[in-house]
């Protein structure tokens, strides 16, 4: 009996057939994965909206208070 090193090809691991996995699957980069990339991307822009309306209200009170201060 040869020992396998495929995980394609489970020699003695009982029970029924294995389902192929492919490249990208054995290396955790399958389906789910751009999801995950895609909430990701979707939570650092939504991060960003929200500094960028910070900021932006900031430079709004920052200049009334440098117009009223002038006059």
């Amino acid at each position: 009996m040869t020992d396998s090193k495929n995980i394609n090809n489970p020699v003695g691991q009982g029970g029924g057939q294995r389902k192929k996995l492919s490249r990208a699957e054995r290396q955790n980069n399958g389906p789910h994965r751009n999801r995950d990339r895609q909430n990701v991307a979707d939570q650092k822009a939504e991060l960003v909206r929200k500094m960028r309306e910070k900021a932006a209200a900031a430079k709004s009170a920052e200049q009334t208070s440098d117009d009223s201060a002038q006059s």
